[in-house]
């Protein structure tokens, strides 16, 4: 019988490796993590940010995917000491308490739900790329068929499964991105190692300030991917080779072994990190090398379509059936690592809330199975019936500005009020701040510019 990933004894406990190449067998949380960061954000939004600024933003893509890793790491932290999941955590939040739940929770809550809106669009995305590869059926029948294909591999409620499938396809829209842009260097849209690195000057002409702003707010880790990294921490075993915690009791042995999972955890981040900055750096030099020099901006998904046309004209049908398997390895990973965190989120809430006893194994399998199924069937009915791009495009912005102020709160309550952690470098504590600062200025820039 599959163990409970969220029980903690003494019995779990498990010494941290000491070798480099042994804790690279433990590794994982962050394969999830790069699979949901590197979606329609990057495909399409950071995309039509290197169409628009050229090469001379790229220093910020590169500098928004490294800054914001520090807050990511104060959840893993406090996952690894605590043993809580990001609800229970969450509910130990100071503040208002409705119906005995902290409101930190209900918030969570409520803006991630109206996330459905911006994941309609995200499946319809996805739908887009296999109608385009597989040329025939409607675009609605492949959005019911991608949603099914991600319940279907979610509702077990078995974490090997998510950690491995990200894993695959992350394999696959890495190699055929990287792919990609190397086999410009065939076509008349090549760059040179020069154009890379006149965008890496940390210059910026006045008229790209507001672009680089917003390159800023939608690379690198976001609000979402930094909830969920809590539950892929703990279903990892990080927390439970750690073994419990008495409260009140000072533990040197446990306190060693948090800080060898620690270890384990910020170098599984660091991978996690390099991957999707190398595939974001990627995709914004498509746009930068490609469409900057068309002098062509395409609007939402017809991007895809233009790029791919693009391939063609170049380098022939081929390679766009390449490029569009990438697409659709991007998107889809994003709907399926989302799938599962929202799974994790709302058992864990609905039992903070009262609902159900969340330490029920049976009953919590019972819980995500039904939102496995529930979260995608209301992504293809938003997709369905709002056609609406920029309102789909908006509701996600405004959800995430307020949930990144949100998660900023939460881990200075984490680092500061809660006092696991053991003392820390101040190298990290100069990063965290960073990481803060940036994530404060680019939620109040999203709902400025939105509204």
């Amino acid at each position: 019988m599959q163990k409970d990933p969220y029980e903690i004894t003494v019995d779990t406990i498990k010494e941290p490796p000491i070798r480099f190449f042994d804790k690279l067998k433990f590794l994982g949380p962050g394969f999830i993590l790069s699979a949901s960061i590197v979606g329609s954000g990057e495909l399409i939004a950071t995309t039509i940010l290197g169409a628009k600024a050229g090469f001379a933003a790229f220093w910020i893509i590169i500098l928004s995917c490294l800054i914001k890793v520090a807050v990511q790491l104060q959840f893993g932290k406090h996952a690894i000491q605590s043993g809580e999941t990001t609800m229970r955590a969450f509910d130990k939040i100071p503040g208002p308490r409705f119906k005995k739940s902290s409101w930190a929770v209900w918030t969570v809550l409520g803006l991630t739900f109206l996330k459905i809106i911006q994941l309609g669009g995200m499946v319809g995305s996805t739908a887009l790329v296999l109608r385009m590869l597989f040329s025939g059926g409607s675009t609605f029948m492949w959005a019911v068929i991608v949603a099914l294909m991600a319940a279907i591999l979610i509702y077990k409620d078995y974490y090997p499964l998510v950690e491995k499938g990200s894993l695959v396809m992350i394999a696959c829209f890495t190699v055929l991105t990287l792919g990609s842009l190397y086999l410009l260097s065939k076509t008349p849209y090549a760059f040179t190692v020069s154009d890379v690195w006149n965008g890496m000057k940390f210059k910026l002409p006045p008229d790209l300030i507001l672009v680089a702003i917003g390159a800023f707010g939608i690379t690198g880790v976001a609000a979402d991917e930094t909830i969920a990294y809590n539950y892929w921490c703990l279903e990892k075993g990080y927390a439970a080779y750690t073994g419990p915690k008495t409260p009140g009791v000072d533990d040197p042995q446990r306190n060693a072994r948090a800080q060898g999972w620690i270890k384990v955890m910020t170098l599984d981040a660091i991978f996690a990190m390099i991957i999707y900055t190398l595939v974001t750096a990627a995709f914004y030099l498509l746009g930068a090398a490609i469409l900057f020099k068309r002098g062509e901006i395409p609007e939402g998904n017809f991007l895809i379509e233009k790029l791919a046309l693009i391939y063609t004209e170049s380098l022939g049908p081929g390679v766009k059936t390449a490029y569009l398997i990438g697409a659709f390895f991007v998107l889809f990973s994003s709907v399926f690592a989302t799938c599962a965190a929202m799974t994790r989120l709302y058992s864990d809430g609905t039992g903070v809330l009262g609902w159900y006893d969340f330490k029920d194994v049976v009953k919590r399998k019972k819980v995500v199975a039904f939102l496995a199924f529930l979260f995608p069937a209301l992504w293809v009915l938003m997709y369905k019936t709002i056609n609406l791009p920029v309102l789909m495009i908006l509701s996600g912005g405004v959800v995430g500005s307020v949930l990144l102020l949100l998660v900023g709160y939460a881990a200075i309550h984490f680092k500061y009020q809660r006092k696991l952690d053991q003392a820390e470098s101040k190298i990290y504590d100069l990063f965290f701040w960073l990481s803060i600062l940036s994530i404060v200025f680019v939620a109040i820039y999203g709902l400025y510019s939105l509204f």
